[in-house]
């Protein structure tokens, strides 16, 4: 795959080496993670080229659940969160950039969280659970920067319970859709996140790094929002027909793609209600993104319960939500995102 140089030490960095939340698209009023009380968000933004990764924080702990459904996953943790397994919380989850090397990540925000005394209680030592899941952005730029333990402190660091950055931030920041076709006709994509409440005060929100080879698509119209493009860039050439005309796809590389990301709600959940509540969850992907949980994806969600309030529905309730606000991240992660050279966004083919 070719690499692209796209200028980003040009850039100005903060003394960290860092991009500052407020250079990427602010949230809107669709709300976002930050509306599950309990829960922070925080990023870090690689300066020197298009990468990063994006941690929620959950200090009091949080029951979770994971459900896998891309055929090239590169994951952290996720055994343990199995409804079987003894460990019921977790205190953190990490997305990030940088394929493999970006789980590194982890391991700084699991440092963020021992300095503070918060973790899994084994005898005098508090052992942080930070279950990760990562995304293949390394062709873009110099491959060998990329997120690592110190991005994942930062990140942590920077975490608060306001309203998240969007667009080209932390694990967005190198995200690409449309790749089917080769990377040259992809387009640039994002980090989005929304919320919805019920009238019961039960809230489910989802934060979504969406790098899919597929298309992403309107749920409402079906209309590609951002793509595979036509030999001359300047429409969609539609993923989903050239695979029906027999076309042959350039993109087929394991792993290269991957939209990661985490559902939360502050509804009591136990680990099997919260895994059930991530499988459906894929479903927002599923009517977002076409192909989608493919051998060449490692789609992975999370789901994540701070347990502030009594469900009063069932978990079904929680579910349908989830896949509607996972949808609606996903449109924001597109919509919010802005171009890099080579790399068109959303806005840039309006009217294609």
């Amino acid at each position: 795959m070719k690499r692209r140089d796209f200028g980003w030490g040009l850039m100005a960095a903060t003394s960290a080496g860092m991009l500052r939340a407020s250079d990427a698209s602010p949230a809107d009023a669709a709300g976002g993670l930050h509306d599950v009380l309990g829960l922070k968000v925080g990023h870090f933004t690689h300066s020197r080229r298009p990468t990063g990764c994006t941690v929620v924080l959950a200090e009091a702990g949080a029951v979770c659940g994971v459900d896998v459904r891309g055929g090239a996953p590169g994951t952290r943790e996720t055994d343990l969160l199995q409804p079987v397994n003894s460990v019921q919380q977790v205190h953190a989850i990490v997305l990030s950039g940088g394929s493999a090397f970006g789980l590194d990540t982890a391991t700084g925000v699991m440092r963020y969280l021992e300095e503070r005394r918060i973790g899994f209680a084994v005898g005098a030592a508090r052992v942080p659970i930070v279950p990760a899941a990562i995304l293949f952005d390394l062709q873009l730029g110099d491959w060998t920067i990329r997120p690592d333990a110190a991005a994942g402190y930062e990140a942590a660091r920077n975490a608060a319970a306001a309203p998240s950055a969007e667009g080209n931030v932390g694990a967005g920041a190198g995200a690409t859709v449309g790749k089917l076709l080769g990377s040259e006709r992809a387009m640039k994509s994002g980090l989005g996140t929304a919320s919805l409440r019920l009238p019961s005060g039960v809230v489910v929100a989802a934060l979504m790094a969406v790098n899919a080879v597929g298309d992403v698509l309107d749920p409402a119209s079906g209309r590609i929002l951002a793509g595979a493009r036509t030999r001359d860039g300047r429409g969609f050439a539609d993923s989903l027909r050239v695979l029906l005309a027999g076309g042959e796809a350039a993109g087929r590389s394991p792993g290269e793609n991957t939209t990661i990301g985490v559902v939360a709600t502050n509804a009591v959940l136990s680990k099997a209600q919260a895994t059930k509540v991530a499988q459906m969850a894929h479903d927002g992907l599923a009517r977002t993104i076409n192909p989608v949980h493919t051998p060449w994806d490692g789609d992975t969600l999370f789901c994540l319960s701070t347990g502030s309030q009594a469900l009063g529905e069932s978990e079904l309730s929680v579910g349908v939500l989830a896949a509607e606000v996972t949808a609606r991240a996903v449109v924001r992660a597109v919509r919010a995102c802005v171009g890099l050279p080579g790399l068109p966004a959303a806005g840039d083919l309006r009217g294609a």
